[in-house]
């Protein structure tokens, strides 16, 4: 069983920045995708970003810019730089990773709040 960790959220004001980290219990080179995903409040979850391994990213059109996904699989850790941070971003924010088997997993998620 893999398991993921995601932290690095917090309170920040409009404007700010935050890093997340999402570290894996196991190698992450068993991930050919990882996400990142947030969910708000009375919201659906919603892709924000997504790497494959050789490093291909994938935005969502309107975070394009601000936010910045990476993964470090030396240390089996996905990261989301998040710059200009706005209100309209606060979410909980979660770290998911697909298996070359096909298999899903999902971190517990880390809370941004950003406030005006």
């Amino acid at each position: 069983q893999v398991q993921l960790v995601e932290s690095g959220g917090g309170l920040v004001q409009a404007g700010g920045s935050l890093r997340l980290s999402c570290a894996a219990s196991r190698s992450s080179f068993i991930f050919n995708v990882m996400a990142w995903y947030r969910q708000a409040p009375g919201k659906q979850r919603e892709l924000v970003a997504k790497i494959t391994g050789p490093g291909r990213t994938v935005y969502t059109d309107s975070l394009k810019g601000r936010f910045t996904i990476s993964r470090d699989n030396a240390k089996n850790t996905l990261y989301l730089q998040m710059n200009s941070l706005e209100p309209e971003d606060t979410a909980v924010y979660y770290c998911n990773g697909i298996s070359g088997l096909g298999s899903n997993y999902w971190g517990q998620g880390t809370q941004v709040t950003v406030s005006s």
